[in-house]
């Protein structure tokens, strides 16, 4: 459910051009949306459809090539640090445990040992995961792994958390884990939710529904009859 307050993200006739000449490729066409604060929003389409793309503009992984994108609702500061983001695969660590890969992030904010350990075990018991704290990467399973990496987000306490097809490597069962896990990090941190997935359960699991086509964002409309493209608001 949106919450109140100042979006977390405001995209203004954004695109991505990749390339140049006759071998450019445009990867997002002119988008523009508003992601209101306490949204749940899945952006759903098929694989090469410029979901992934729109996510990493959103989170300042990379620039898009024309328009705007601005965050009225974070606070100053580096955006990483106000933006969580859960790549499709967990990306932890081999050598670290998971109170270790959970904590990482913290210490390259600059946060001390300590506090920064107190709040990786604080995230993963919030999420029921503090048996896994000393585990290696290498002794969990596919949704385990990605449930910590969903831990390592709510370390950070961001207030807007983006999701890359969190799912996209999981079996059904691992999937709605992940997504209760995901879901209920954004509730516990009042934060925003993007979620980029071609999977229609994944998608029933949000609130609000908008596609991606050929590099087009289409959100619905206001009164949920007909689609459009360009501006949205994620708070309905």
């Amino acid at each position: 459910m949106a919450g109140t307050g100042a979006p977390p993200a405001v995209c203004a006739d954004i695109a991505r051009t990749y390339g140049s000449g006759s071998g450019a490729v445009v990867a997002v066409h002119g988008a523009s949306c508003t992601v209101a604060a306490g949204a749940r929003i899945a952006v759903v389409g098929p694989s090469g459809s410029g979901k992934s793309t729109l996510l990493h503009l959103m989170a300042g992984l990379d620039r898009p090539t024309a328009g705007r994108i601005t965050h009225p609702g974070l606070p100053g500061g580096p955006l990483a640090r106000h933006i969580g983001f859960v790549f499709q695969g967990p990306s932890l660590l081999p050598p670290l445990t998971v109170v270790e890969n959970v904590a990482l992030p913290l210490r390259i904010d600059g946060v001390e040992e300590a506090d920064a350990e107190a709040r990786a075990v604080s995230a993963l018991e919030s999420l029921g995961l503090a048996a896994l704290a000393a585990k290696l990467p290498d002794e969990l399973s596919a949704g385990q792994a990605q449930r910590v990496a969903v831990a390592r987000v709510l370390a950070r306490r961001p207030r807007l958390i983006l999701a890359d097809e969190p799912t996209g490597q999981l079996d059904r069962h691992s999937a709605e884990q992940v997504m209760t896990v995901l879901l209920g990090a954004a509730e516990a941190l009042g934060a925003a939710v993007v979620v980029t997935t071609h999977d229609t359960r994944v998608a029933e699991a949000l609130t609000t529904r908008w596609s991606m086509t050929d590099g087009r964002l289409v959100l619905p409309d206001r009164t949920g009859s007909e689609p459009r493209e360009h501006e949205g608001d994620g708070a309905r």
